[in-house]
């Protein structure tokens, strides 16, 4: 049996699929493909949905198993030995739950990651002092070093902004986040600064939805969906609780997600008048 991980990265998820693709084209059941590797069928389906890690002598068995040429054999070993090398985050294994690792290898891949945050600022755009005024009130009872941690993986996040080919954030802020303060004035007043200054950067879009607006679609919490360009992956919505988190891949259940987005946008100040709706709230402090 191959070994149970509750978060794969994003390579290992896209190398499943392809799995499977190659495994159907083939012709090949699920009871053909296990009895090949001298497993039961659940392995062979858990790797392809990349619920478990794969197996370098597995993959190999397969892919000569679906009649894959030797050299394009030797291209996918290549591609998984990748794929399974632990991302940068890993290094915060200790502070980071094990439903969050695979939100920040989405993360890492998505070419367009939109959100829209009623509560506070999005994590990308978070200064470190409101960030760890943050992690104060989630998490009352860490030390000193576990707080000094969580927000040196949450700022580390943020270098994927001004990466060459960085993602483009598109995010839609509550009024009430913008409002309630964190950490006192003087945070507050330079978190806003923060996110003025990000609207400079030619990847990120942000725009407030004011109390004025009234209700809208995202009533019902924070939710950020993420878009790859790798073909394989479709968009992927994710959201979170107290104690956890969901991912969406469905179709149709993606499309309420992004309707509403569009519909909250067009609630919201546009975006040339972002930076003036922040400076008037930044006097306020």
């Amino acid at each position: 049996m191959g070994e149970a991980r509750s978060a794969p990265t994003v390579g290992q998820m896209v190398l499943g699929m392809r799995l499977r693709t190659l495994r159907e084209k083939a012709g090949v059941s699920f009871d053909q493909a296990a009895k090949a590797l001298h497993v039961n069928q659940t392995t062979v389906r858990r790797m392809e949905k990349a619920e478990v890690g794969l197996k370098i002598p597995y993959v190999e068995k397969l892919l000569l198993t679906y009649g894959v040429p030797r050299e394009e054999v030797d291209a996918f070993l290549a591609l998984a030995q990748e794929a399974n090398r632990p991302g940068w985050w890993h290094r915060f294994r200790d502070v980071l739950p094990e439903w969050f690792s695979l939100y920040v290898s989405l993360e890492e891949a998505a070419y367009r990651i939109r959100a829209y945050e009623p509560h506070c600022v999005p994590g990308l755009l978070q200064t470190e002092d409101y960030a760890r005024a943050l992690f104060k009130v989630g998490f009352p009872f860490a030390s000193d070093q576990e707080l000094d941690r969580r927000v040196a993986l949450r700022l580390e996040r943020q270098a994927l902004l001004t990466r060459p080919e960085a993602p483009h954030l598109w995010a839609v802020i509550d009024e009430t986040a913008l409002r309630r303060p964190v950490g006192g004035p003087a945070v507050m007043r330079a978190q806003i600064d923060r996110l003025i200054e990000a609207l400079a950067l030619p990847n990120v879009t942000l725009q407030v939805l004011p109390f004025a607006a009234g209700p809208h679609p995202g009533m019902f919490g924070p939710f950020q969906l993420f878009r790859f360009e790798i073909p394989e992956l479709p968009d992927i919505v994710y959201g979170e609780n107290l104690t956890g988190a969901g991912y969406i891949d469905q179709r149709a259940d993606v499309a309420i997600h992004l309707e509403a987005l569009d519909r909250m946008c067009t609630q919201a100040t546009p975006v040339h008048r972002t930076e003036a709706f922040l400076g008037a709230i930044r006097k306020e402090y």
